[in-house]
């Protein structure tokens, strides 16, 4: 997480948003005192809780497992800011960036709740593929489903920490942040970035 109070986002609907749209996360646990990261896709609920599963293999998933704590980081828009683009002398090239931080206790779901997000998340993404029928986990067949969930592992995190960073420019005059943004967006640069660097406070 970005040290600078300027750049942190804490608004809960704005994160619980941007977790909605940036739904492959990599989730980080601690094993044997290394840290293990692997990435999954997350579904966050309107409390805010977590949910997530990983391979029962996964190091990640052990590390998680055991400590009953984990750390899912949100990676959103991001792109490199040339220090030319400010109009203004002594400046340094940069990056700027969305992310989100969410870091609790974590618990292990049991196997009719791993199963419910199986559904969820499949119901989640199949819905973007009209018009397809949608996949379902009922089609599939039960002893090939038992197989799956008893090699996974599902857990749900309860945020103690819900964080993200919104860096697009705040630290710079509002002139030479509009500039860059136009710049960045000429040189066909991240859209998002480029249009939150151009709106003017």
């Amino acid at each position: 997480m970005h040290p600078a109070p300027a750049y942190l986002e804490t608004d809960r609907a704005t994160l619980l948003k941007r977790i909605g749209d940036w739904p492959f996360a990599l989730a980080i646990g601690l094993l044997e005192g290394r840290p293990r990261a692997a990435h999954t896709p997350v579904l966050a609920e309107a409390d805010g809780t977590l949910r997530f599963h990983l391979s029962k293999a996964n190091p990640a998933a052990r590390g998680i497992a055991n400590i009953g704590h984990a750390l899912i980081v949100f990676s959103g828009p991001h792109d490199y800011i040339s220090p030319d683009w400010y109009g203004m002398e002594k400046q340094v090239p940069t990056w700027n960036y969305l992310s989100v931080e969410a870091e609790g206790t974590v618990s292990i779901c049991d196997e009719a709740e791993a199963e419910q997000f199986l559904e969820d998340l499949s119901a989640r993404f199949e819905a973007g593929l009209s018009p397809k029928p949608a996949w379902t986990v009922a089609s599939m067949d039960r002893a090939q489903l038992k197989r799956m969930l008893t090699s996974i592992v599902t857990f749900k995190l309860t945020p103690q920490r819900l964080e993200g960073i919104t860096k697009v420019g705040q630290n710079k005059p509002e002139e030479a942040r509009i500039r860059a943004g136009q710049a960045l967006k000429a040189a066909g640069g991240d859209p998002t970035i480029a249009t939150m660097m151009e709106r003017r406070s």
